[in-house]
């Protein structure tokens, strides 16, 4: 299967949080979209691992995307190293995506800044023909998507571009709090984590409201980018 989108992120619920109403609204639009968690979020204060790969699928099903892969690197140690770029590597040419949306460059959680360079390596290695992979037995050909961006997570970046996500806000939301075990739950035993307090599920939209309402639209979402950002003409701009 070829996707237009592989959307990438270091934990399950990265994604939906950073890019969830860009992720729907594409789809929207006919992009088939997918999305790679690279842990299972095991070190999380609050649920497990099993229990976050029961909200990933429920959350993909909300967001209606293609597939979801999960390649289980180490939550909080995984590194960027040759290992750990073939395996990005093997699924980005398994895919071949046109953009790869990926964590933010830098966050409060490690692994974000980690996860955002080890998949910006990835895609660079990814074109280069004498890198080889295998993929069940089959040789797989050289791919390079064509963009990299970055989605804003936790700390307020200066975005590069935003995307009005104005229709699409609920489903984002919906595909959010499918992770019940990480986000504010008045009634839960578990410990409190940043996360989980009823002030970061909030963010979650007036964060969106404010960069809307810098673009004069109700909601929207930011990225950085890595090379200059081009329109084909002054009227692709809002």
């Amino acid at each position: 299967m070829k996707l237009d989108i592989l959307a990438i992120g270091a934990h399950p619920d990265d994604v939906e949080l950073g890019c969830g109403a860009t992720i729907a609204k594409e789809i929207s639009l006919g992009k088939k979209v997918g999305i790679l968690d690279l842990t299972r979020g095991e070190l999380g204060t609050r649920g497990s691992a099993e229990i976050r790969d029961n909200e990933a699928a429920k959350a993909g099903e909300i967001l209606g995307i293609s597939v979801r892969e999960n390649v289980a690197f180490a939550d909080g140690f995984f590194i960027n190293d040759k290992a750990h770029q073939i395996e990005i590597i093997k699924i980005i040419r398994k895919y071949k995506p046109e953009i790869i949306l990926c964590n933010a460059v830098e966050d409060r959680h490690i692994d974000h800044s980690k996860g955002s360079k080890l998949v910006s390596d990835a895609c660079f290695l990814s074109g280069l023909i004498k890198v080889e992979t295998e993929l069940n037995g089959s040789k797989q050909e050289a791919w390079r998507p064509k963009l990299v961006y970055h989605y804003i997570q936790w700390k307020n970046l200066e975005p590069d571009f935003v995307v009005d996500i104005s229709d699409f806000m609920d489903i984002k939301l919906k595909a959010v709090k499918a992770y019940s075990s990480q986000f504010y739950d008045p009634k839960s035993k578990e410990p409190v984590s940043p996360i989980s307090s009823k002030n970061f599920l909030d963010s979650v939209t007036y964060r969106a409201q404010d960069l809307g309402r810098i673009i004069g639209v109700d909601y929207a979402e930011g990225f950085n980018v890595e090379r200059y950002v081009a329109v084909k003409s002054l009227e692709n701009l809002i």
